[in-house]
């Protein structure tokens, strides 16, 4: 098995929903805004190469939305996903399959193309993986979230006839506990599930050369979310974020867990560990230096 960082695009969100309560004089000495109080953000995928399987989890934003949709998240530099995939050797025909953690556009909305006025799947030969709680949360959204579940990016997944479901089980999700991943994507593979920043988020779970990886998605966008007050405004359960965060880190800590970020724009991997001034970056590396 093989592990690739891929960056499908760097963008920008406001300083102050990325921080939520935090006051800027503080989250500003890590994640310094600019004029326009615009936070630098990248959308980092996660690509496993595993036997005749290439699986994809998530897919960034894609570019077939307005330009008035793109003039609100300030896209900039050159990174694309089908370039950086191209970089890498592979094609769009080569992913196998495609891992949702969540169904909002910044993470779903490159796995469905425009072409002319039809909405197709960007990747022809993909399996698409969900599951059903979220699902219909997003098929279903509530008046904060609307916004970030597009139609365009979620219904023509199910039109294709290639979205299967991720069974979640009798999970409890504020722990943190495992399902077991379906044996038709990968035997190293199992999925985590989080409640707090929407229903039902799935974060992938490695093995790895003897490690164990947790993608975050957006339980943990940035390094900076690391103490337990750092949590932001798009999370739809702010308190649950803190309680969910505490759980799983003491056990990533624990454990020694590589926690794979999605949204930082420096950090790609990290480990944690507990000091006296709370928990902090232990190390900082990238995908190949595992």
């Amino acid at each position: 098995m093989k592990l690739f960082s891929l960056n499908t695009g760097n963008f920008k969100l406001d300083g102050g929903a990325m921080f939520g309560v935090v006051p800027k004089s503080i989250w500003q000495k890590t994640n310094p805004a600019d004029e326009n109080n615009m936070c630098h953000l990248v959308m980092r995928s996660l690509l496993i190469q595993d036997g005749d399987r290439l699986i994809l989890v998530d897919t960034g934003m894609g570019n077939k939305q307005s330009d008035k949709f793109f003039s609100y998240y300030y896209l900039f530099g050159d990174d694309s996903l089908l370039g950086n995939l191209a970089k890498l050797g592979f094609t769009k025909e080569d992913i196998t399959d495609v891992v949702f953690t969540h169904l909002h556009f910044d993470h779903c909305g490159g796995a469905i193309t425009k072409e002319g006025e039809q909405l197709i799947p960007t990747f022809p030969n993909a399996t698409f993986w969900c599951n059903e709680q979220h699902w219909q949360w997003a098929i279903n959204p509530n008046a904060r979230e609307k916004a970030s579940f597009l139609p365009e990016n979620i219904l023509p997944i199910q039109a294709s006839g290639k979205l299967q479901m991720v069974e979640v089980g009798n999970v409890n999700i504020i722990n943190n506990q495992l399902a077991a991943a379906p044996s038709s994507i990968s035997q190293h593979l199992s999925f985590r599930f989080s409640n707090c920043h929407t229903r039902a988020m799935m974060l992938p779970q490695l093995q790895y050369k003897g490690r164990t990886i947790v993608y975050m998605a957006d339980l943990l966008a940035l390094a900076a979310h690391i103490p337990m007050p750092y949590v932001m405004s798009y999370d739809m359960f702010p308190l649950l974020t803190m309680e969910e965060k505490a759980v799983f880190f003491k056990e990533a800590i624990d454990n020694e867990y590589i926690l794979m970020l999605e949204h930082d724009p420096v950090y790609e991997c990290i480990t944690i560990h507990k000091t006296d001034k709370g928990i902090k970056v232990k190390e900082l590396f990238t995908v190949t230096d595992i």
